[in-house]
């Protein structure tokens, strides 16, 4: 996943005719972590990574990350319809 990733970032940068060094410039990173980053390096961390996206003008694809949690919301709903069930009663009563 971080090596499509890192190629998408690559490709966007290289669309939008910007150099590494300025992207690396703009984002205060070096050649190198920009270098790894399009690798898809997952030494980097993902402030390097939010940096480049943020020059490229896509930072708001972040926002689409976990927006359409299907699972979580079948798991959440599950959860309501068992926590709706009286609780148990002891034995010992």
């Amino acid at each position: 996943m971080l090596t499509q990733t890192g190629e998408n970032i690559r490709l966007a940068r290289l669309r939008r005719k910007l150099s590494a060094a300025r992207v690396a410039e703009r984002a205060a990173i070096s050649r190198n972590t920009l270098h790894a980053i399009e690798q898809g390096a997952s030494t980097v961390s993902m402030g390097a990574y939010l940096q480049v996206l943020f020059v490229l003008g896509l930072e708001k694809t972040l926002l689409q990350l976990a927006a359409d949690d299907v699972l979580g919301r079948k798991l959440q709903d599950a959860d309501l319809v068992v926590s709706a069930r009286a609780p148990k009663q002891s034995s010992g009563e």
